[in-house]
């Protein structure tokens, strides 16, 4: 009966069972992770395949030195897994870290240290990078520590959008940058708080989604440097140094034990307004660099299991930043699936774009697999069930998977050859219609929806990594210089043209050809059958005044100068038209219902009408879709026509059902105006015979014959839903 009671008292709550360092102290929760709080006290749980003891440190915040300093004992070793439960511990009062003991040959990959302090792969919150560009406590490098996190954030009723992707209008957009410069008029300059403050701003320009360049904890000062005079950073953030917390610095207030809270924030006003969240991971490699850089969390934990390695022991380096995250291996799986639901559950983000996701498919001695496991298990899992999952399918050691990256019908792509083919053709070079024309419709080249479904590619001909939009016809050649490398860094065959001035220019033809080649360049892109997405400020010509790697850029070279949006007012409000002309027409974005005029859902007509064929000198194609819109009441019909050539040609439009007619909606040759009659400036040679202008985009759309009306009205099913 002893016994019995004493089993029964130990069950109704937890009891101490041992005492360390002053600490009274018990067996902790094996199976949660990193730390988690409870009414008593904390529990540390880490594992290591390696490590042969484990010690935590507590710190008062702040501080550099432990206060405290408790020991596991080896019976609180089960597996590979080290777990202790500290009583009387309160969150805000310290933080902690982590030292473990093992050996230490570099041949075998094992680096083990017993002076290291560790960060905890899991933490949900990392002290010491608060201040942007400030070093850490006393100046010293990679000495990080963890806090444990209140999770009581109220989402309410707040769920997902479950957005189909192939409606999605995707803005993708650098936290800090968005609003970092005092033109963005924001009251939180470059901080979550202040792009909160301009969702009312991405509601009216039209997008469904923003795609975050990485918010999760990095190091903006590894590699810091001065050149010119000018301070550098890392300033794009892809070097990750916690995957389970968001960036402090990007925090407008101080959030200790709430980290993320304004994240949240965020992330629940994008919502209610309609918009989904896509965050840019970085699963390929970490902050800890290669042999000479830090060692402050995983290499201290597991280092030859978390990291590719040649049989020297040195670092495989397929990411171009040092090393590369071994992610085949079962442990580094769970990892990534368990960040990815942390994202998913407690911050309820829609998906991921996965930087450099071809190293997701390479094996542990960085050989491309057919079935990466990794992938596999992403594609499958049962939370990330209904999350969108986008691949960058290339990665820097010359893999490239655009097109063939291992898929389960569940992950799309970056579609590198639409940009790249399409930069190409739409500046006229010759040899590429036949292409142009395979890109604007899906690519099926590329992905046959029989085997990638039909929401696999991700259409875009501008991201933060090359030329903005504006830069891509402002500059034939990068200009990189403020980057310290002598211009070395950067793509060398970014595909544009400066329409025949480098950079910026008082010439007025040329502000002009340049203007409308943007335009060209954005309808295009809302007319291309899959996903849209297209980089922050190019709606309004922002310019990075041709660097194309603006990766160390913390100033007016990446950061958004709204003062364009006045100037370049016609490009934002022509954008912001196709946007919505996009949302309208369902047919530009996927396979609806037959037409009931029985027009094939999507035909070319080259110059006239049924005319499939190109050649090297073709610069001319038109593309019509047809079918029943989302109502099922009418046919939509709309034809696309471009011509590359600097010289007029001619589209002969092919004939409509009868009562119908072709009416002219965009014609870039025109300046372009809320409610304008663009119709009145577009040339006929005779009816259904279109004048091109040079380098110039028309779009028409079928419309019922108005009796008794003047032929130019635009009509107002055109006009619904499309702002003014």
């Amino acid at each position: 009966m002893i016994g019995f009671d004493h089993r029964n008292k130990r069950g109704q709550k937890l009891q101490p069972l041992d005492e360390i360092a002053g600490f009274k102290v018990r067996p902790g929760y094996y199976n949660r992770n990193g730390a988690t709080a409870a009414e008593a006290g904390v529990s540390f749980t880490i594992h290591s395949f390696g490590a042969t003891g484990c010690t935590l440190l507590l710190f008062h915040p702040q501080e550099e030195e432990p206060y405290a300093k408790i020991r596991y004992p080896e019976s609180y070793h089960i597996g590979n897994t080290f777990s202790i439960f500290v009583f009387g511990l309160h969150i805000e009062e310290f933080e902690y870290a982590f030292q473990l003991d093992g050996p230490n040959d570099q041949k075998k990959g094992l680096l083990f240290n017993p002076d290291n302090v560790l960060l905890d792969p899991y933490a949900k919150a990392v002290t010491g990078q608060r201040g942007w560009g400030e070093h850490l406590k006393a100046g010293k490098d990679f000495v990080y520590h963890a806090r444990v996190v209140e999770n009581n954030f109220d989402w309410g009723k707040s769920g997902y959008l479950e957005l189909p992707f192939e409606d999605l209008v995707i803005y993708e957009t650098h936290v800090r940058g968005f609003t970092k410069d005092p033109s963005s008029n924001v009251y939180a300059n470059g901080t979550f708080q202040g792009l909160r403050e301009k969702i009312p701003y991405l509601k009216d320009l039209g997008i469904n989604a923003v795609e975050l360049m990485p918010i999760f904890e990095f190091d903006e000062m590894e590699g810091s440097r001065v050149v010119g005079g000018e301070r550098l950073y890392n300033y794009w953030g892809y070097n990750t140094v916690s995957f389970f917390a968001p960036n402090t610095s990007y925090s407008s207030v101080v959030e200790h034990n709430h980290e993320g809270d304004e994240l949240k924030n965020l992330i629940y006003d994008l919502k209610v307004n309609g918009i989904e969240v896509i965050l840019d991971v970085v699963f390929n490699h970490t902050a800890e660099g290669n042999e000479h850089g830090p060692c402050f969390s995983f290499k201290g934990i597991d280092n030859n299991i978390y990291y590719m390695l040649t049989p020297e022991g040195f670092y495989y380096n397929f990411s171009g930043c040092g090393n590369v995250l071994n992610c085949n291996h079962p442990i580094v799986q769970q990892f990534i699936l368990e960040c990815l639901r942390y994202w998913v559950t407690e911050y309820r983000v829609d998906g991921f774009r996965f930087d450099l996701a071809s190293i997701l498919s390479r094996d542990e001695n960085g050989a491309p697999m057919s079935n990466p496991p990794i992938l596999k298990a992403i594609a499958y899992d049962s939370i990330l069930g209904k999350t969108k999952l986008i691949a960058e399918a290339w990665d820097a050691g010359g893999m490239y998977q655009v097109g063939s990256f291992p898929s389960w019908s569940r992950w799309a792509e970056w579609n590198g050859r639409y940009r790249d083919e399409m930069r190409s053709f739409l500046k006229g070079d010759s040899g590429m219609a036949g292409t142009a024309v395979t890109r604007i419709t899906g690519s099926r080249d590329l992905y046959d929806p029989n085997y990638r479904g039909k929401n696999a590619s991700v259409n875009f001909l501008n991201c933060h990594d090359g030329f903005t939009l504006y830069d891509m016809y402002s500059y034939n050649v990068k200009h990189n210089e403020k980057n310290g490398w002598n211009n070395t860094d950067g793509d060398n065959n970014g595909n544009s043209w400066n329409c025949g001035a480098e950079g910026e220019t008082d010439q007025p033809e040329i502000e002009a050809l340049r203007r409308r080649m943007v335009k060209n360049a954005f309808a295009t892109l809302m007319c291309s059958r899959g996903a849209a997405m297209f980089l922050a400020g190019d709606e309004f010509c922002n310019t990075q005044f041709g660097n194309n790697n603006a990766y160390c850029q913390d100033n007016r070279i990446s950061w958004l100068d709204w003062t364009r949006l006045e100037k370049y007012k016609e490009i934002h409000d022509f954008c912001r038209y196709m946007i919505a002309f996009r949302k309208k027409y369902a047919i530009l974005r996927k396979t609806t219902k037959a037409a009931a005029c029985k027009l094939p859902e999507i035909s070319i007509h080259n110059g006239y009408p049924w005319n499939g064929g190109t050649d090297y000198n073709s610069k001319l194609i038109g593309v019509m879709y047809a079918g029943r819109d989302e109502d099922d009441v009418r046919d939509e019909i709309v034809f696309y026509c471009v011509n590359v050539y600097w010289e007029m040609l001619v589209e002969q439009l092919p004939e409509l059902p009868s009562g119908l007619e072709w009416k002219v909606c965009v014609n870039t040759n025109c300046e372009y105006a809320d409610g304008k009659d663009v119709e009145a400036e577009t040339e006929f040679y005779y009816k259904n015979t279109l004048k091109m202008p040079p380098r110039t985009v028309i779009i028409l759309t079928a419309e019922e014959i108005q009796k008794n009306s003047e032929k130019n009205e635009i009509p107002k099913s055109i006009e619904a839903g499309i702002p003014v």
